[in-house]
């Protein structure tokens, strides 16, 4: 009987075939052509597909149950994917702005270019329609390695338009040297592209706070469950992929008995799991005497 995929496993699967579709569409557009600036476009999609074979394996790994060597899951995993995809995407501006430069000095003009670029459209229209979805799915999952995908191909989409509008205008002027021109502007583009991905992944590996607006979410919804206590100090926070951890001490009277301040940090708990996603709770408790009345949230 065959095996079901969830669904998080079959988007991920997706992209790979997705990026073959549009490497052997945007190859085609370059064979046809010659045209170094579609040749860029299409070694981008080489990058595409590395960095969805590379997502793949990291949602999987980051979804394992934490074991005795990872005692707080694999949640960084997708983080590694997302730094591998902005290195490859830089290393693929690079190999553009190679080829352009070849492409100058060698003063190549395109051949068949209406023909590649239709099959070009074809393919940009593809990436666009699952980058857009891919945008939605990853920040609703809160993965880091579906949201720099689609970062990916968007400024794919991007590249694939200006590679679009400089061959009409090659068409229409007959100047040849745009055709490299746009090469090297889709490479910068990719490079841009490739260090906002790098940028972000490595935030994550470095237990970056969750936002402004979450950490004072989560701080409303302590003040307004932990009735009984005195204060809570000490809040941290940290992201890592689809788990977001949140510590803190809190305070009660010293006549309170276990049960009772067991039960004030059970509510908590609860009403942060229910308000974000993948909340890994832990609340240290601590006596009236350690209270500090400065820099915290007193109740």
């Amino acid at each position: 009987m065959p095996v079901r995929m969830d669904k998080v496993t079959f988007v991920a699967f997706s992209s790979i075939v997705i990026a073959l579709l549009v490497m052997g569409l945007k190859y085609a557009a370059y064979l046809a052509t010659g045209s170094v600036a579609l040749f860029s476009d299409a070694l981008e999609s080489i990058v595409n597909l590395v960095t969805a074979l590379a997502a793949f394996w990291a949602i999987q790994v980051s979804r394992k149950p934490a074991d005795t060597d990872h005692q707080f899951g694999h949640h960084k995993a997708e983080y590694f994917a997302a730094v591998l995809e902005g290195v490859l995407i830089v290393v693929a501006a690079l190999l553009i702005a190679r080829q352009a430069w070849i492409s100058f000095n060698l003063n190549l003009a395109p051949e068949n270019t209406l023909h590649g670029l239709a099959i070009n459209a074809v393919a940009t229209a593809v990436n666009g329609a699952w980058a857009m979805y891919l945008f939605r799915f990853g920040r609703r999952r809160r993965s880091p390695a579906f949201i720099a995908e689609a970062w990916h191909l968007t400024s794919d989409v991007v590249s694939s338009v200006g590679v679009i509008i400089g061959l009409v205008l090659v068409v229409i002027t007959g100047w040849t040297v745009l055709d490299p021109l746009v090469a090297v502007i889709v490479a910068v583009n990719i490079l841009w592209s490739g260090w906002k991905v790098i940028r972000d992944s490595v935030s994550g590996l470095m237990d970056e706070a969750v936002s402004r607006s979450v950490d004072t979410e989560i701080r409303s919804i302590i003040a307004a469950e932990a009735e009984g206590a005195i204060e809570v100090h000490d809040l941290r926070t940290r992201s890592a992929g689809r788990a977001t951890f949140i510590e803190f001490h809190l305070v009660v009277p010293g006549a309170m008995s276990v049960a009772s301040a067991h039960a004030i940090c059970d509510r908590i708990e609860v009403a942060l799991m229910k308000a974000v996603e993948g909340a890994e709770v832990s609340i240290h408790v601590e006596p009236e005497a350690e209270a500090q009345h400065h820099g915290v949230l007193v109740l």
